[in-house]
């Protein structure tokens, strides 16, 4: 799911207050690498193996900083990072060491056509074959998801805890169906009736395709509840234009007006009782 307007955190930057923090690192030693030969601005393809073959998922890393590593997840699912480039306006005054990333599928990365791939466990598997590849561990590896990064983000916690030191979840709550319900019973509550009803139609024709079904939900739903600035940032255009539709809607359906593919019965909120 791309972008919701209901957030929460589990963890914050917890090393971000100390007296040594990163924002005190010299320039030439945040953007120092290490790289030798050719300079790619720290932009990486990282091969992950999956269980159809090995692909490469496309990375770019900011800065040098052995205490705090930050992997940014994007929504969609497969949307792209390029909305998360806002954070490159914050994090480097930090001194944080952040990486943006396109999931398999995604724009920037390899996107294979086998629809087995696109899981939750498959996609678990890449953000740790990711974690190694960019050398981050328990001590120093934090992880921000946003929206349908927050589930994978939440999803790897669940799996791999011991590995990291952070999580952060941004606008995504931990139940697809409790989700649903809001979209029904409280979003959609707010829509002129004459415009529900029309995009009612269209939905239950299944007529996606259809022009008409985003004119009507971009400005009587997005611009209300995913992004309510007067105009679209450009980041976010860029990564609405390089979308992978073919994958967002087998996991999460049509549009951001609820949910019905994959994803439609994804709940942890058990795991909070344990």
């Amino acid at each position: 799911m791309r972008l919701f307007f209901i957030s929460f955190c589990f963890f914050l930057f917890s090393c971000a207050a100390d007296k040594k923090k990163g924002g005190d690192t010299p320039v030439a030693s945040y953007f120092n690498y290490g790289d030798t030969g050719v300079q790619t601005a720290g932009i990486k393809l990282i091969p992950i193996q999956t269980p159809v073959g090995t692909f490469k998922v496309w990375t770019k890393r900011f800065g040098n900083n052995d205490r705090i590593k930050v992997l940014l997840l994007h929504g969609g699912p497969a949307m792209t990072h390029e909305y998360m480039e806002c954070f490159e306006s914050f994090f480097p005054k930090e001194g944080f060491e952040f990486y943006e990333y396109d999931q398999l599928g995604s724009y920037y990365s390899d996107q294979p056509k086998d629809s087995s791939l696109w899981t939750i466990p498959r996609f678990v598997e890449e953000v740790e074959q990711v974690r190694k590849a960019i050398g981050a561990d328990q001590n120093n590896f934090y992880v921000l998801g946003n929206s349908w990064g927050g589930i994978l983000a939440m999803e790897y916690a669940l799996k791999y805890q011991q590995n990291m030191k952070g999580l952060i979840v941004a606008n995504m709550v931990a139940s697809a169906p409790e989700y649903g319900r809001y979209a029904d019973e409280v979003l959609a509550k707010q829509f002129d009736p004459k415009v529900l009803a029309e995009v009612r139609e269209i939905e239950r024709r299944k007529d996606f395709s259809n022009p008409r079904y985003m004119e009507l939900l971009m400005p009587n739903f997005y611009a209300k509840h995913l992004c309510r600035l007067p105009e679209f940032p450009d980041p976010v255009n860029r990564s609405f234009k390089h979308a992978n539709n073919e994958i967002y809607t087998l996991m999460q359906g049509p549009s951001e007006f609820g949910i019905s593919g994959r994803l439609a019965t994804w709940d942890i909120t058990d795991h909070f009782l344990k």
